[in-house]
């Protein structure tokens, strides 16, 4: 099994990243959270930051972009090889609703005649790989039988496939049923992504799919940082591991960003998933979000690791 990062705005970025890939190293691809197509010369510095490949050494990094308009996506990717990138993930899954009302991510999944017209369009002008990241409809599971006949018609690297519609957002359960009906449909090879958050998740997952051979996580990865290797070696994550893999994110910050609260806001990000991979944690979750200085902050994380033990990732739900 190949496992991929998905990307999560404000958390995934290339500090995140690395410490990752350091302190963890069974992840075959990471998505870069999506940057939103234009026709500048230029990206914005935040967004050159996280892309520059002297950011992301020793990592397989796939730039995800979002955008309904053709011309701004062959732009943006033209930006993108001209830094070395030879894959490109267009994000079709995004139900942000800010994004939906401007009919992109999930939200241009409603207009297929101007989907299939866009794709016709970055296939046949395009030079990089293409991967694209969907959900299955906007409002009706049913919708994805036209749209799997329209992704059919193109030579993608990959179908990322998420099988929830827009509005459920990451409510209810994905909708495996609609992912076998895609997995027998789909010309082109098929990623499983959604809600594998423990071994057990992916155990269930990988027998009643046995030709999946490409999952993407997402939340599971980013509460449980050693998910892949738990599933591939059969080990439990090691709580010393996850300090080291911590304080480098945090000293990563601390470098980067200006001013401690923009540092706390980056790390209270990423403690409201990784906080469930601890026992009796309700007590030290509050006093992290309500840490206002970096004294505070240091103060309840190491009495979180001292006084907590790590949970072994087979069972826990986000």
């Amino acid at each position: 099994m190949n496992f991929y990062f998905a990307p999560l705005e404000g958390v995934t970025g290339h500090i995140y990243r690395n410490a990752h890939s350091a302190f963890f190293d069974n992840i075959d691809k990471y998505f870069a959270p999506f940057i939103v197509a234009n026709r500048s010369e230029s990206f914005t510095t935040r967004e050159l930051n996280d892309l520059l490949p002297e950011h992301n050494e020793g990592i397989v990094l796939v730039p995800q972009i979002l955008t309904n308009n053709a011309e701004d996506f062959i732009h943006t990717s033209k930006k993108l090889e001209r830094l070395g990138y030879s894959e490109i993930n267009l994000n079709l899954g995004c139900p942000s609703g800010t994004v939906v009302s401007k009919n992109r991510g999930s939200g241009f999944l409603a207009k297929k005649e101007e989907l299939d017209a866009f794709l016709e369009e970055i296939f046949s002008r395009s030079s990089a790989k293409i991967s694209v990241k969907t959900r299955i409809g906007k409002e009706q599971p049913e919708e994805f039988y036209e749209l799997i006949r329209i992704f059919n018609k193109y030579p993608m690297e990959e179908l990322i496939i998420h099988p929830r519609v827009q509005k459920d957002y990451y409510k209810n359960k994905p909708d495996l049923k609609m992912f076998g009906e895609a997995l027998g449909i789909s010309r082109n090879k098929v990623c499983y992504n959604g809600d594998i958050f423990t071994v057990k998740d992916y155990q269930e997952f990988a027998a009643a799919f046995p030709g999946v051979e490409n999952i993407m996580l997402g939340r599971g990865l980013i509460t449980n940082p050693a998910l892949a290797s738990c599933i591939k070696n059969g080990t439990k994550p090691d709580k010393q591991v996850l300090k080291e893999f911590h304080d480098r994110i945090y000293e990563g910050y601390r470098k980067t960003l200006f001013g401690e609260r923009n540092v706390l806001f980056k790390m209270k990000e990423v403690w409201f998933y990784m906080i469930c991979m601890f026992s009796d944690n309700a007590r030290y979750a509050k006093k992290i979000r309500k840490s206002e200085r970096l004294f505070d902050y240091e103060a309840a994380v190491s009495s979180l690791f001292r006084e907590q033990e790590v949970l072994d990732g087979s069972g826990y739900e986000y």
